[in-house]
């Protein structure tokens, strides 16, 4: 699993993740899915060879399985708490995503559905 926090949500931020990502898994062919939000469909995104973006269809987050992660971690790492600033909400974000990597079983068993 990739995950990295980045200041924003634009076809910058984008590149670098799928930078990321392609580095993470040189020997493997990726099928990402993509919600179709400006920044996944933007004529400047540059997509590795070793990744391919699917666009789901529009307003269908079901069909998303990145939500389910975002799901997991506001009920385990943010339901009723209050952060004194932006970097403890990072830094349990960090717990949370770091657990998840840590227990692939769990993490395929959230994502992997029909």
């Amino acid at each position: 699993m990739t995950s990295l926090i980045l200041p924003w949500a634009n076809t910058e931020m984008m590149n670098i993740f799928l930078r990321q990502v392609s580095e993470d898994f040189p020997d493997y062919f990726i099928l990402m899915l993509a919600d179709q939000a400006g920044w996944h469909i933007s004529q400047n995104l540059e997509v590795p060879e070793n990744i391919r973006l699917i666009n789901l269809p529009p307003r269908s987050p079901e069909l998303n399985p990145s939500e389910h992660i975002w799901e997991e971690l506001r009920e385990k790492n943010f339901a009723n708490r209050a952060f004194r600033d932006l970097d403890e909400v990072e830094n349990h974000l960090c717990l949370g995503l770091n657990d998840l990597a840590k227990d692939p079983e769990k993490l395929r068993s959230m994502t992997n559905f029909p």
